[in-house]
């Protein structure tokens, strides 16, 4: 009797693919991700030649020469230009007239509004050198800062004057400023030239007479003020009260000063002390022309 024998086909063996892994017949695409890691993409930024080498320009001899060449020829420049202006202003001398504190500032404002109580109007000196305003006790040393702080008050009050008026604007501010800047320049001008001519020897500097004149704005201020709060009446009684008091300030601030030179001769030294004192009183006589002309529109 023949036995039957089950035979049973063997399977069909799977596709390997290219890394020896068996494929799946439904598989339609082969898969690659053992056999090939996937790679990330890296994008590099593209480099734009400008054409400036500068680490190659830095590092070359003849571009530091050249750069330290130009640092010295500045340098030079900037000594220059210190040393042609230490010729007309003179740092360490503009710095004495800013040289002050409360006390000073207090008691020569009283010194100008109410100077007739006043006796000592010496300056004070110390060895060879003179006191600055701060350590000067009877506040006699002229300064700039309160010239400084009185013009550009005086500026301001101006503003709120012609602005009180209906009447301000930038370009009439503008021309009450550079007016009274003007007037204070012409007015030392013509005090350096009169004392030149009349052979004064004095240790006055123009500084000294740019603070004599610009005294003044305190006057003008105080005017201006009187005629906003009390009308035209209140202005000119604080006009005559300012007057009155920086013209004596100005005759015994510069009395000494102007007439302490010495002249040969009897005659010569009587008709030059009488030159000296018409200069001084025109100086005083000056300020309230000029405090007149410079408030007398600001108040109505």
């Amino acid at each position: 009797m023949a036995q039957h024998v089950n035979y049973r086909q063997p399977p069909k063996p799977r596709a390997r693919g290219p890394g020896g892994n068996m494929m799946d017949p439904n598989q339609l695409f082969d898969d690659t991700s053992a056999s090939h890691p996937p790679q990330q993409a890296s994008y590099s930024a593209p480099v734009i030649d400008m054409g400036l080498p500068m680490n190659s320009f830095l590092s070359d001899p003849v571009a530091n020469v050249a750069m330290a060449y130009g640092t010295t020829i500045a340098s030079q420049g900037k000594d220059m230009v210190n040393k042609e202006l230490s010729r007309f202003v003179s740092v360490n001398k503009l710095k004495y007239f800013f040289t002050v504190d409360t006390r000073y500032v207090v008691q020569k404002l009283g010194l100008l509004v109410f100077p007739y109580t006043h006796q000592n109007w010496e300056l004070g000196y110390h060895v060879d050198a003179r006191l600055t305003p701060r350590e000067d006790i009877y506040a006699n040393a002229p300064d700039l800062y309160i010239p400084t702080m009185a013009f550009i008050t005086y500026i301001l009050l101006a503003g709120m004057a012609l602005g009180m008026q209906q009447r301000f604007s930038p370009e009439v501010l503008g021309v009450y400023a550079s007016t009274a800047l003007v007037w204070v320049i012409i007015e030392v001008l013509a005090l350096v030239l009169a004392l030149y001519l009349i052979s004064v020897h004095t240790d006055l500097t123009t500084f000294d007479l740019i603070a004599y004149s610009g005294y003044k704005y305190v006057g003008m201020i105080i005017s201006i003020l009187g005629g906003l709060l009390f009308g035209r009446d209140g202005y000119y009684v604080a006009l005559a009260w300012t007057s009155c008091a920086l013209m004596f300030f100005i005759v015994r601030s510069l009395r000494m000063k102007v007439l302490s030179s010495v002249s040969d001769g009897v005659t010569s030294h009587s008709s030059r002390n009488r030159l000296r004192m018409y200069v001084t009183l025109c100086a005083a006589a000056f300020q309230p022309l000029i405090i007149y002309w410079l408030t007398v529109h600001l108040v109505r």
